[in-house]
C-alpha cells in the first residue's frame, strides 16, 4: 500500500516539475497539507516525513488536532468556512485563515487574537467563477475589503484564495485562477504588500502553479480518498 511519506514525496515531485515547467524558481510554492477528516496519527506520520503545514476546514476537528499534536510545532491553516460564532476557537489556536470574505468577520479574529500570539495570518477568499453557492468575495469588492484588513492590528494580510468549479476545464481553470493573479497585482499597485495566492489542489495544482500560485492545498494526494461523511465546520 502507497504509504503517506511516498505520497508527499510524490506530490513535492509535481510541484517542482510544474515549477520548471513554467520557468518559476525550485522552492517556489508551499505545499499545505488538508488533513481534514483524519486522525492526528496520519498527521503525525506526514510531520514525520517532513510536512509542516496542515489544514483543517472544521473548528473543533482542527482544534483537537492542534492540542493533540502540539508537542511537534506544526503550522495550522483553517481554510473552511468560518461562522462568527466560531471565530475565537480559530483566532486562539490557528496560525493562518484562507477563507476570509467579510469585514465583520475580520474584525472579530483581529480583537479575538491572543495578544502574546503573532498577528493571525489572512487570506481573501475570492469567488472567482461567482457561483451563488461559493464562499467569497466578488471580484470587483476585494480591494475595501483587503485595505480595511490591512489595518487591522491582530491580522496580517498575506493574500487570496480561491476555489474555482472543479469540472469547467483546463482553459477556464487557468483563467480563474489568472483573476485572482490580476487582483493580486492590482492591490500591490495599491500599496498592499502580499506575498500568498493559495490556489491549486490534488486535480489542478499543475495549472494553479503555471498561473502563479504560492501555496497548493492537497489532501487527496496525500492521505487517499476521504470515506469519512463530512460534518458541519
Amino acid at each position: 500500500m502507497t504509504t503517506i511519506p511516498a505520497n508527499l514525496q510524490a506530490v513535492r515531485d509535481r510541484i517542482e516539475r510544474a515549477l520548471a515547467a513554467a520557468s518559476r524558481p525550485a522552492g517556489a510554492v508551499s505545499l499545505l497539507a488538508v488533513s481534514k477528516t483524519w486522525p492526528a496519527e496520519r498527521v503525525s506520520e506526514a510531520a514525520a516525513a517532513g510536512q509542516r503545514a496542515f489544514g483543517e476546514n472544521y473548528v473543533q476537528e482542527g482544534v483537537d488536532k492542534i492540542r493533540a499534536l502540539a508537542g511537534l510545532e506544526l503550522e495550522w491553516h483553517f481554510i473552511g468556512p468560518l461562522q462568527s460564532n466560531k471565530s475565537r476557537s480559530v483566532a486562539e489556536h490557528f496560525d493562518w485563515v484562507h477563507s476570509l470574505d467579510r469585514l465583520k468577520l475580520a474584525e472579530r479574529l483581529s480583537s479575538q487574537r491572543p495578544p502574546q500570539r503573532a498577528p493571525l495570518n489572512v487570506c481573501i477568499q475570492v469567488n472567482v467563477s461567482g457561483e451563488a453557492s461559493k464562499s467569497g468575495v466578488a471580484p470587483d469588492e476585494v480591494g475595501p475589503l483587503a485595505h480595511a484588513v490591512a489595518g487591522l492590528p491582530g491580522l496580517r494580510l498575506r493574500g487570496l484564495m480561491c476555489i474555482p468549479e472543479p469540472d469547467g476545464g483546463e482553459a477556464l481553470l487557468r483563467a480563474r485562477f489568472r483573476l485572482l493573479g490580476t487582483i493580486s497585482e492590482a492591490l500591490h499597485g495599491q500599496g498592499l504588500v502580499l506575498d500568498t495566492l493559495s490556489m491549486g489542489m490534488s486535480h489542478d495544482l499543475e495549472l494553479a502553479i503555471a498561473e502563479g500560485s504560492t501555496l497548493v492545498r492537497v489532501g487527496t494526494a496525500i492521505f487517499g480518498t476521504r470515506t469519512v461523511v463530512e460534518k458541519p465546520a
